[in-house]
């Protein structure tokens, strides 16, 4: 199709829980709008949408994908995105690129964990929201069930605008609140004839309208004045209306049906396309320079990158939202965070995987770009490079792991792999420790770790090995003590001879300090640096389990040297003799990085979280509440006992608690704990593996 002005483009988002049947809403409007020969469907891995190998092995969606919808003179660019915490990065991204969240609610089931936390992102981003409530012929489905739940969790503005006609097993078709007509649909939902309302459903036909009208009135306050002094208002005017309520987010329209029977798919369409804002309308984007910018197909051609895909045949695929003027092939872009010039080469329609090359796509349409050098999730390309949209508000991953391949060669493909994935995933954090010798890959969480594994399996062709992510542990003294260093070698010609005297004390949060109060040319003054720089060479060895000492305050004052067999070296390894030796009187203990915590959670989950902390070691700080109503648990906890917070977090409060962690100084690790660790580099010590 040719491309659409802004104002038959619709732009709509399915977020939700994993379950509620986003995947499957959007493959019924593919195949009921003709799109689609059949209904792709996820449980058999036939989804024309989530044909990704790990989409297809773990049944859920894992990656953002279009689903472009022809729908009379309309094109509908439906966004399919995950429901899974591990993957809230690519959804929020998403939404930014949509001027309405369809959130997809199973009947039975009713909002989840995730449904809540997106619902929240989508009013923090002020963009226009709707409901689906899917699987209305499931058992034990109940609509005024549902419609409770969603007024308690978001509130009264929500209304239906379809009701069904029967439920469970007897369910038929829906009413359409709006036009006061029943619909039914033939046994494939391809099809439908519109009717009167059942007798039996009048009064609840009536009743839902009612409620509706008392809530998009308030879009036009001339109109609630008349409608308040009692005047009846017309088709028209609620038609209006209900599209400006939309619109000014005043009302969220509440649709029911079923995918699988793809019931109550066509009457959306229509209402998608009638009632829903199109891109002038709403979703007015925050420059980088404060601004506001707004869909305008006058001005000058440009687009933010909302997705970034490797394809293994295609290269990357840049997925933008055109922010102005026209696009098309041949034209030159410039990035406004590199500076550098890209040339379109294609423009791509994306369904699923499939591309079909278009010749142009206009301010407020979604489309593909391939092959952009440097061009990364939240990119803004236009032709003057003057244009930026300011940074998408990505989720900070907190959940540490290392993977390691099993030699260097393999070392180095899974290097280049992960930095390719880092640039396509806003969620994962890539970062080679040089301290610890391990590549840390920072994630949402386990399934976003071991989907990053089979990719790795299944593109590389190498496997890898999930390992302990090793703690930045450090060492210090608590004590003052003296001891010589003496190193005196004797080999046939010139030998070796350093003698130096070290006093070590605590320099609790000053570092390392080197003090020379030699006198009289005991040792002579050239050779001093060399018993400084033994002294740091054992401090980074440590002594009690390998790890780096810090804070210690080291002087050498007395000592003795040979005229001809001292040198650097020696002094070196006297000083590193003398330090090991003091260490030993010195009270040497181990410290290690502690984290503060800020959990914030319901209520009834305050207690679990709590107690918990206990168990790791962790101290309550105080606590207090946000504007949420949760409470929030300030906690000091070592950091080696919160690696898998994400994980545990999770599962202690079933979703429902968020945390942030910050890595705040060193404490002083318990006697066991030490005696374990110590005992453990022993034992590697003397296997030659530290």
């Amino acid at each position: 199709m040719a491309a659409p002005a802004p104002e038959h483009v619709r732009n709509i988002v399915l977020v939700g829980q994993d379950g509620a049947g986003k995947t499957s809403l959007a493959e019924a409007m593919l195949h009921v709008s003709g799109k689609t020969p059949r209904m792709g469907t996820t449980h058999d891995g036939k989804s024309y949408l989530d044909y990704d190998k790990e989409e297809i092995r773990r049944k859920f969606t894992i990656n953002t994908s279009i689903a472009p919808i022809p729908y009379k003179d309309y094109k509908i660019n439906l966004l399919d995105t995950s429901g899974h915490p591990d993957f809230i990065g690519d959804t929020i991204a998403t939404m930014y690129a949509a001027e309405m969240a369809l959130f997809v609610v199973d009947a039975v089931d009713g909002p989840q964990v995730m449904t809540t936390k997106l619902w929240k992102i989508a009013e923090q981003m002020k963009i226009s929201r709707s409901v689906y409530i899917n699987h209305i012929d499931r058992e034990n489905a109940d609509f005024a069930v549902s419609m409770a739940t969603l007024h308690a969790r978001f509130g009264s503005r929500l209304s239906p605008v379809t009701i069904p006609i029967g439920t469970e097993s007897d369910f038929a078709g829906v009413i359409d609140v709006v036009r006061m007509k029943a619909r039914y649909f033939d046994a494939d939902g391809t099809a439908e004839r519109i009717e009167d309302i059942p007798p039996e459903y009048q009064e609840r036909a009536d009743s839902a309208r009612e409620r509706l009208i008392d809530i998009i009135v308030e879009a036009d306050d001339e109109m609630m004045m008349r409608y308040l002094d009692g005047e009846e208002l017309s088709q028209e005017d609620v038609e209006r209306l209900l599209g400006d309520a939309i619109n000014q987010e005043l009302f969220v329209p509440v649709y029911v049906g079923s995918t699988i029977i793809k019931q109550g798919i066509q009457g959306l369409m229509e209402d998608i396309c009638t009632f829903f804002p199109h891109p002038r309308q709403h979703c007015a984007y925050e420059l980088a320079n404060g601004e506001k910018a707004t869909i305008d197909e006058t001005g000058e051609p440009a687009a933010f990158v909302f997705k970034t895909v490797a394809d293994p045949y295609v290269g990357r695929l840049s997925f933008v939202k055109v922010l102005s003027g026209t696009l098309a092939p041949g034209q030159e872009l410039i990035n406004a965070r590199t500076g550098d010039k890209d040339r379109i080469g294609h423009l791509y329609v994306m369904m699923g995987k499939e591309s079909t090359d278009v010749k142009s796509a206009k301010a407020g349409d979604i489309i593909v770009i391939p092959k952009l050098t440097d061009t990364r999730l939240g990119d803004t390309l236009s032709a003057s490079g003057q244009v930026a949209i300011a940074p998408l508000p990505i989720p900070e991953p907190k959940y540490p792991v290392c993977l390691a391949a099993s030699n260097k060669k393999e070392e180095d493909k899974l290097g280049a792999f992960l930095a390719r994935a880092a640039e396509n995933d806003p969620t994962l954090r890539i970062e080679r420790n040089e301290e610890t010798h391990q590549t840390v890959i920072t994630a949402m969480g386990d399934e976003q770790i071991n989907t990053l594994i089979n990719r790795i399996k299944d593109q590389v062709g190498i496997d890898v090995s999930q390992v302990d992510v090793r703690i930045p542990y450090r060492e210090t003294i608590r004590k003052t003590a003296e001891a010589e260093g003496r190193h005196k070698k004797q080999t046939g010609g010139s030998g070796q001879f350093g003698d130096c005297w070290l006093r070590l004390e605590p320099n609790p949060g000053e570092g390392y300090e080197f003090v020379d109060e030699v006198v009289g040319g005991h040792i002579p003054r050239g050779l001093i640096p060399a018993v400084d720089k033994g002294v740091q060479e054992a401090m980074a060895e440590g002594f009690v389990a390998g790890y780096p000492m810090v804070d210690i305050k080291c002087a050498v004052y007395d000592g003795s040297y040979h005229p001809v067999d001292s040198n650097e070296m020696a002094f070196k390894t006297a000083a590193r003799i003398g330090f090991r030796a003091a260490c030993a009187k010195a009270d040497p203990v181990l410290l290690e990085p502690m984290a503060d915590l800020e959990v914030a959670v319901s209520e009834e989950y305050a207690g679990t979280v709590m107690g918990d902390i206990s168990t790791r070691r962790g101290r309550i700080v105080g606590t207090d509440s946000n504007d949420e109503g949760q409470t929030v648990i300030l906690m000091r906890v070592p950091y080696a006992e919160v690696l898998t917070y994400t994980r545990d977090l999770r599962s202690m409060t079933r979703g429902n608690g968020s945390y942030e962690i910050t890595l705040n100084g060193y404490e002083q690790v318990p006697a066991d704990v030490q005696q374990k660790m110590a005992a453990a580099y022993q034992e590697a010590r003397a296997e030659g593996s530290k």
